[in-house]
């Protein structure tokens, strides 16, 4: 066969398999835009099951649809190997609730840090939650153990929410740690108005699926939802690291 009919053929070959092997995607696109249009939709790949595929979507969280999309899970994926299980789904989910963390400066948040942290916890929090409160009240105890905490901000009752103006005026003080000292012991907290990141971290927030506060991120993405006391939250900060 001419070397140029050759070519042809495995050109039309590739550009088959291509088309192929973008149909998954296509037809689990379609399906999931078609019962939510807004779905945020970042990424979809094979996963290591063989015959499902792993929808990723904004903020981190995970779907599994079969090739042609007719069948959608929302759920944990459990690997066996070796004698070990390994939660596939809340790996992906963690690295991707990092990445989004991470990417947060410092300057936007409320730290509370020892002289030398040997891991961070970021909590996001409301300011008139019981158990905010008593998270606060047991900073000091975290500091002494390493862990770190930084605050973002969650209004839990939503952006015209009484909580909101609270939060808003602590992140634009002068003194932010001292204005969320206030607001936690039940305090006025003194108006301030400023450019703020209150709005764009609930919106974070609840895009990585934070519904209630306060809501813990440890060091590597883990999505801890609630209190928890001081010596157990500074053991898993600490073993996150």
């Amino acid at each position: 066969m001419h070397l140029t009919r050759i070519s042809a053929a495995v050109a039309l070959v590739l550009a088959s398999t291509l088309s192929l092997a973008a149909e998954p995607d296509q037809a689990i696109r379609q399906n999931l835009l078609s019962i939510q249009p807004e779905m945020p939709i970042e990424a979809i790949a094979e996963s290591p099951m063989p015959g499902l595929y792993q929808v990723q979507l904004k903020g981190g969280r995970q779907l599994y649809a079969s090739a042609d999309g007719q069948f959608v899970l929302q759920g944990y994926l459990y690997q066996f190997k070796d004698g070990q299980v390994t939660n596939l789904t809340e790996e992906q989910e963690s690295r991707a609730i990092a990445q989004q963390i991470n990417g947060i400066s410092a300057e936007e948040m409320v730290v509370f840090a020892p002289e030398a942290p040997k891991s961070h916890i970021t909590v996001f929090t409301d300011t008139d939650c019981g158990y905010c409160q008593k998270l606060h009240s047991e900073v000091p105890e975290l500091n002494r153990l390493g862990v770190e905490v930084r605050y973002v901000a969650f209004p839990r009752q939503g952006l015209q929410s009484a909580a909101y103006k609270e939060l808003v005026s602590v992140w634009c003080a002068k003194d932010r740690k001292a204005a969320m000292d206030l607001a936690k012991a039940r305090k006025d907290v003194p108006e301030a108005q400023c450019d703020n990141p209150v709005a764009q971290q609930y919106a974070l927030g609840q895009m990585i699926g934070v519904n209630g506060t306060p809501a813990i991120v440890l060091a590597n993405g883990k999505l801890i939802p609630g209190y928890q006391p001081a010596p157990q939250l500074a053991k898993q900060a600490l073993e996150a690291k």
